[in-house]
């Protein structure tokens, strides 16, 4: 559906007309790049980008490795590939801003290079995504984007993250590969980089410990100044970058303190020492490609642009010149700056449209399609501009100017493109025309396309209780295409279709295990959409092959009536439910009651939820009293910014570690040691033991308790290779009558994955120990 008139109003107050002109001017001032590498969304150095771009005219390109599959949510409860899809959007919305070229080396949800969770190690890194596999990426990505200098943000030293530090190893290796006609991972033409930097600041902080100090400071990247047309700093500007990261809670306010800038360190250069900048020693005007009279003339138009401003139509007509003169330069110009100027080309093509003021646009009637559907298309433009508008659409698609048909082969949307670019927005998207020269819009809402056999289940996750009388799962599909539904079942099993409910029988003597049983329509293999809508990113489509995943466990469930809280960033709640748990989810009207933890025996707090639940902060001194008095109260883990105070948020002292590197186990295989085998939350209802830590998924657990009061006691042990044992892991004591245990175990993550101790444990920090 097209945007709301409100949405699109608030947009337009987003992109000021002079200040959008001025941003498109400032890359036209160098035909240099500085692309900077990272390992997730978020990595880039958004603000030392900004000065880069708006004060020095330096072109941008990004390289991330992977999609942040591993991390946290801080705006639902999207994990893995769901959370791989958001990222991806807002990674592409945070380099619009810095008007950057996006990379990844990850292609698909199924890519080697992935996310797997929290590493202290770039050779277990290196080993996880394939050591080949990411070095031709690497080389691929940096052949066809041809950057002059490179500069990875994070060091390869102990203390950093193993992604990071590979990413790091990476970028020092490429910068040969990438020009070695011998390297046999890319058929694209060699690329020599220039530059190679490194940051001589250090990467320490709330996540992050490094151990060894940056190198020496040999440049100097000032952070004085401010954008003249919005007045804003620099750092300001790359905050409403890191805004985008929704997910991961970025975006802070910088004041208007003189930022002290960005100190590198220059590692390797073939263009001789610096003099005071990072573009010394490189081109950076049109004229110092070649001495050709249609170079010198385009550096002069240019030029003019620049000095024309705000004069919209002067800035126009030199735009223009300077686009002809490039043109023509085209076919003269040596070939390894081919790209040079093509990409001039296209900024002066953005100039003369945003200076003509064409404000264009185009929207479609409807934004989610399916392959052959034929969608209104409407178009807006200011007519005094002289703009033609059309749709420039994938191969396959059809339409014009009132309307676009989706090929009737089209693939469904892919969640994981591997590269954006804000001058050319993936098709369909909206060709601009003015005065000759083309440039690219995309849709207001870009459209995604469905998959041609489609079906949902209400769940695609099941957890069945071997210790319940009941042994079968029903369920229903909640939509699909045309066709007889169907599950592929084992020997034993058993399915009874009524319309689109469902009831799957299995045998009596089912074992222990995970199912993994697909649907199909018609015998066709069905998939499932999983559509994302938030206000900050374009919609998102991830599809997949609809399947159904039985987890058959046995759990004794604990005897107890449990009140929820979750902060929206977990689903343990659904997952007690689902396995037979009397549980209810408090909402803040629940809070607001006089008594609101009475007729509960435990509360469970869910993850972050001091953080995003303001009322539970509001009612913290009567779950205190609550838990003196008796309650079982169980905190799942959070980080110290989650308004977790030491002396006041737990109810006798806890505090957690930082940085969160020091204070986790990224090992998901490390061997679990019980404390205190025989503490009832270990035995009761349910014996935990050596099972109960297999096949943990991605890590054991993170934020650990660094301190605790005497009170406490520790019930676990563990550690990653070579490290001291961490014993903050599960933490739990007498508070008066009652019970408070911490667990900063990634419980509700293995939740998801069907980790059968998971529940099992869970079962038992809930149960009713008197």
């Amino acid at each position: 559906m097209p945007l709301t008139q409100p949405d699109r109003i608030a947009r337009d107050l987003a992109q000021p007309l002079m200040l959008t002109l001025w941003r498109a001017l400032q890359p036209l001032r160098s035909v240099t790049t500085f692309m900077n590498t990272g390992a997730h969304p978020d990595d880039e150095t958004s603000t030392m980008l900004a000065a880069l771009t708006f004060r020095d005219g330096v072109n941008l390109s990004y390289i991330c490795a992977n999609r942040g599959e591993g991390g946290q949510n801080d705006i639902g409860s999207e994990v893995t590939e769901d959370l791989g899809t958001l990222r991806t959007a807002e990674m592409e919305r945070a380099a619009d801003v810095l008007d950057m070229r996006l990379y990844w080396l990850s292609e698909s949800p199924g890519d080697s290079i992935f996310d797997f969770g929290f590493s202290k190690s770039g050779v277990e890194t290196m080993g996880k995504w394939g050591r080949a596999r990411t070095l031709a990426r690497f080389v691929d990505l940096v052949r066809t984007d041809r950057p002059d200098i490179i500069c990875p943000t994070f060091l390869d030293i102990p203390g950093q993250h193993g992604h990071h530090r590979a990413m790091t190893e990476a970028a020092h290796l490429v910068m040969d590969l990438a020009a070695d006609p011998g390297f046999d991972g890319s058929d694209l033409p060699p690329w020599q980089v220039a530059k190679l930097y490194l940051p001589a600041w250090s990467g320490a902080g709330g996540s992050y410990d490094d151990e060894v100090p940056p190198p020496e400071e040999t440049l100097r990247i000032g952070g004085e100044g401010h954008e003249p047309v919005s007045g804003w700093p620099w750092p300001r500007i790359g905050q409403h970058s890191r805004w985008f990261h929704k997910t991961q809670g970025m975006g802070h306010w910088t004041g208007t303190s003189p930022h002290p800038g960005w100190p590198l360190h220059l590692v390797r250069s073939s263009v001789g020492a610096d003099q005071g900048a990072v573009t010394d020693g490189l081109p950076m005007r049109l004229d110092d490609l070649g001495d050709g009279p249609d170079l010198k003339a385009a550096s002069r138009a240019i030029d003019a642009a620049l000095s024309a401003f705000p004069d919209r139509a002067a800035v126009q007509q030199a735009a223009l010149d300077a686009h002809a003169a490039i043109t023509a330069a085209l076919d003269t110009i040596a070939p390894e700056h081919h790209h040079r100027l093509t990409r001039k080309a296209a900024q002066l093509a953005r100039v003369i449209r945003i200076s003509a003021n064409a404000d264009a646009r185009g929207w479609l009637a409807e934004d989610v399609l399916t392959p052959g559907q034929t969608t209104a298309l409407h178009l807006e433009s200011n007519k005094q501009a002289g703009a033609t508008l059309s749709p420039d659409l994938p191969e396959g698609w059809s339409g014009d100017a009132s309307q676009i048909t989706a090929s009737p082969d089209a693939d469904p949307s892919d969640p994981y493109p591997d590269r954006h670019d804000p001058l050319h927005p993936a098709r369909p998207r909206l060709a601009v025309t003015v005065a000759g020269t083309r440039s690219y819009l995309p849709l207001e809402v870009p459209p995604l396309v469905l998959p041609t056999t489609r079906a949902t289940l209400s769940r695609d996750a099941v957890v069945l209780n071997l210790a319940a009388p009941d042994r079968g799962v029903t369920l229903d599909l909640t939509a699909r295409t045309e066709g007889t539904p169907g599950f592929d079942l084992p020997p034993g099993w058993g399915q009874i279709w009524d319309g689109d409910h469902v009831r799957i029988t299995t045998p009596d003597d089912l074992a222990p295990g995970l199912y993994d049983l697909p649907l199909t329509l018609d015998g066709r293999p069905a998939q499932t959409t999983h559509l994302f809508r938030y206000n900050h990113i374009a919609p998102r489509l991830r599809s997949f092959p609809t399947r159904l995943r039985i987890r058959a466990l046995t759990v004794t469930l604990p005897e107890a009536r449990i009140a929820y809280i979750g902060g929206g960033n977990d689903r343990v709640g659904d997952w007690l439910a689902a396995l037979g748990c009397d549980v209810t989810a408090l909402t803040p009207a629940h809070l607001a009651a006089s008594a609101p933890f009475a007729g509960f025996y435990t509360v469970l707090v869910g993850v972050f939820a001091f953080r995003f639940r303001p009322d539970l902060l509001d009612t913290l001194p009567a779950l205190h009293e609550w838990t003196r008095a008796g309650g079982n109260l169980v905190t799942l883990y959070h980080r110290p910014g989650d308004n977790w105070d030491p002396d006041a948020t737990p109810p006798e002292r806890l505090q957690i570690g930082s940085p969160s590197l020091r204070w986790r186990v990224t090992d998901e295989t490390a061997e679990v040691t019980h404390l205190i085998p025989d503490h009832p939350l270990l035995t009761t209802p349910n014996r935990i033991g050596a099972q109960d830590w297999d096949g943990w998924h991605k890590e054991r657990g993170l934020y650990f308790a660094k301190s605790w009061d005497e009170v406490y006691t520790p019930l676990l042990s563990m550690a990653d290779p070579d490290e001291a044992p961490h014993k903050g892991a599960l933490l739990s004591a007498e508070i008066g009558q009652g019970r408070h245990t911490h667990c900063a175990l990634i419980v509700h993550h293995q939740m998801e994955k069907l980790t059968p101790g998971a529940f099992r444990l869970m079962a038992n920090l809930l149960h009713r120990a008197d």
